[in-house]
């Protein structure tokens, strides 16, 4: 199938500043794909590209087949837009925002509130229709944001951060919400520095790092080609006991890397390894063993994890 979306040495400066540094990538139709990376990695200057909102520096990018230079508007018409920072109008009801929403489409109000009904159902928010937006909960407003995004029943949905500020249980909720719309055939274009997210719902995706991409693939691929199989981590009372421990591990397994307090010992297995460490004696407060993540595949690619 041809691509949605296409870029090729795709660049965006801020004056001196690179902030995207000619990456390219492929989004298929149907697949929910995501740039995975840090703040300030580029994720959301690409996604501005991709929304035809900001303008590309250099390189190309097609997006549903057309030049976001020339054919912005019609491009903008056929996405939905889930921004990193909820801009509903707060003084107004549920309701009102969807129906205001999907005039700019030149949508007959009629079609207007069919389409607002079935997605209040989808989001769960039905019984808050008439409710004002402001003292809706964090999670509430997210929802709503993307009820809103889904008004002109795009092709593509871009969500920036989707989940950033929620609590666990918003956050699964939102998951579910978007897991349904990735059945129902919409593709997903989204940006996120939470592993997690990105394993529960990216087909594939990119790691970006200072603007430029670093590994591309399904997340159980990244894990596969990047890392080992399991991470032993070892958590140690006082800063000079790790440093003391780390010539001592750095014996037992091909790769350990010091983080904050504890090391990160990698090992396809993970049981092996900590009976090892400890019969040496090295003296960790804990040893917990565990599958290796996005989170490692970031801080073997880059040295830094995605908090830093």
């Amino acid at each position: 199938m041809d691509p949605l979306i296409e870029a090729r040495a795709l660049t965006k400066r801020f004056g001196g500043f690179v902030a995207v540094d000619g990456i390219d990538f492929v989004i298929r139709p149907g697949e929910a794909f995501g740039f995975l990376g840090p703040n300030g990695a580029g994720k959301s200057s690409t996604m501005r590209m991709i929304g035809c909102v900001s303008p590309v520096s250099g390189g190309t990018l097609r997006v549903l087949g057309m030049d976001p230079a020339a054919d912005g508007a019609q491009i903008r018409a056929r996405l939905g837009v889930v921004p990193q920072e909820d801009n509903l109008d707060t003084e107004l009801t549920v309701w009102d925002n969807l129906m205001i929403y999907g005039r700019y489409f030149d949508l007959p109000r009629a079609e207007i509130r069919r389409r607002a009904e079935e997605l209040l159902e989808f989001v769960q928010l039905t019984d808050r229709r008439d409710s004002r937006v402001d003292p809706l909960s964090g999670g509430m407003k997210r929802r709503l944001t993307i009820a809103r995004a889904l008004i002109n029943e795009p092709e593509v949905l871009l969500l920036d951060e989707p989940t950033t500020g929620l609590d666990p249980q918003a956050r699964h909720m939102l998951w579910e919400r978007l897991y349904r719309l990735k059945q129902d055939g919409v593709t997903l274009v989204l940006t996120t520095h939470y592993m997690d997210e990105a394993e529960q719902l990216c087909d594939r995706l990119v790691i970006m790092d200072a603007g430029r991409i670093v590994a591309e693939g399904s997340p159980r691929d990244l894990v596969a080609t990047h890392a080992t199989r399991e991470v032993v981590e070892l958590r140690f009372g006082r800063a000079a006991e790790q440093h003391a421990a780390l010539a001592r591990v750095r014996t037992l397994a091909p790769r350990v890397e010091p983080v904050a307090d504890r090391l990160l010992v990698y090992t396809d297995d993970g049981d092996a390894t900590a009976a090892a460490v400890t019969a040496d004696g090295v003296g960790a407060a804990s040893v917990l063993v565990r599958r290796a993540s996005l989170e490692d595949v970031f801080l073997i690619l880059t040295g830094r994890t995605l908090e830093e």
